[in-house]
């Protein structure tokens, strides 16, 4: 049946849950179906690799089929939707034009706030659906002026910094049932309910790259200016002096932080400090040279209401980083500047700089350069 069966068929709201096939997304799945609420169940076509035997969570042949396989197993309807023209759009296309500007990306969050918030939510209420469930570990509760997003009980899986960009109606019509569980207890549901994916693992590589990421990324960059004139030709790599230290592979090959495959030789470890896409160049220095005592943000975002001044919040920057106190500064145009409590090492431009207090999540911004220390 296609998804606009279900819209002439459909009987009043329902919750569409979003199935990638993987453990997350059934368990919660299951988890709604058993409340007796009309619970739908929608996969999402993101990536065409229909050609590969293979999973990928989102992206992957085989997931499609585990995921109408679980919905069978829970008693509910499954359909799938297309949104591949938008995922190519606003995920991949983003993702290799940030490797093409000498920017590490983060997709993962550009496709929560783009995608599984934005455009599955719109075909999703287009079809009926009051509320949209994911299986993302993260917590929505109702606050004193509104909806706050907090991280999970499981600090090893929460994926709250990803869904910075939220507001607040897309949170008050998001459900997020494992928000309260470790990863254990949702392994362990998913056995007691016989699921089939019960023992599927996790994939930790770039859903819609599926392998290494080199092959997949050079002929992309190449079509961008800044990538047809690097092709074919090493980058410079210079110290923060300017002295020509070597070269390299093609200046996007490389991350902020990186230290292996730069194929230089300076007395002591050296690793990548800034990318010069245009100069097709590799700034390179010692550990100590990685270190910032903050950043210049863009694309400022709040959660909530914008504060009226100057916040203190504790601002992870990039998804694993523990935090750091720091002072958070508004600026024109949806800009921020951050100060550091205590100096940071690989402040990327590309990643998030996401903002917490406690468990709450206030909101964040995207790092567009450090602040050397």
């Amino acid at each position: 049946m296609s998804p606009s069966s279900l819209e002439r068929g459909a009987r009043g709201p329902f919750t569409a849950v979003a199935m990638s096939g993987g453990l997350d997304s059934s368990v919660a799945a299951s988890l709604l179906a058993r409340t007796g609420e009309p619970v739908v169940g929608l996969s999402m076509l993101l990536w065409d690799q229909s050609a590969k035997e293979r999973n990928g969570r989102c992206c992957g042949s085989l997931d499609l089929g585990d995921a109408r396989r679980v919905a069978r197993q829970v008693g509910i309807p499954h359909y799938t939707v297309r949104l591949d023209a938008e995922f190519e759009r606003l995920v991949v296309d983003p993702f290799v034009g940030d490797y093409a500007a000498g920017r590490t990306p983060s997709p993962c969050v550009r496709c929560n706030t783009f995608i599984k918030f934005d455009a599955f939510a719109e075909r999703a209420r287009r079809l009926g659906a009051a509320r949209i469930a994911t299986g993302h570990y993260a917590r929505v509760v109702e606050g004193a002026d509104g909806v706050e997003l907090h991280r999970a009980a499981d600090p090893d899986k929460d994926q709250s910094y990803f869904l910075f960009e939220l507001d607040q109606r897309q949170l008050a019509a998001a459900v997020f049932p494992l928000g309260g569980m470790t990863k254990h207890e949702v392994r362990e549901e998913a056995r007691r309910m016989g699921l089939v994916v019960a023992e599927k693992g996790e994939s930790m590589e770039v859903c819609f790259v599926g392998g290494e990421i080199e092959p997949f990324l050079e002929p992309r960059v190449a079509r961008t200016a800044a990538g047809a004139a690097a092709a074919g030709r090493g980058a410079e790599v210079v110290d923060r002096a300017g002295r020509r230290l070597g070269t390299a592979g093609p200046y996007y090959r490389y991350t902020v932080g990186q230290r292996r495959g730069l194929g230089v030789a300076g007395g002591q470890p050296l690793y990548v400090l800034e990318i010069a896409a245009e100069e097709n160049r590799v700034v390179v220095g010692p550990r100590a040279e990685l270190r910032a005592r903050g950043l210049l943000g863009e694309r400022l975002h709040w959660v909530g209401s914008p504060p009226a001044g100057e916040v203190e919040a504790l601002v992870r920057i990039r998804s694993r980083h523990a935090g750091v106190a720091s002072r958070i500064r508004p600026l024109p145009a949806h800009g921020a500047a951050i100060e550091f409590e205590s100096p940071q090492e690989g402040v990327a431009p590309g990643q998030a700089a996401v903002f917490y207090q406690g468990t709450r999540v206030l909101g964040g911004c995207w790092i567009t350069r450090a602040e050397a220390a």
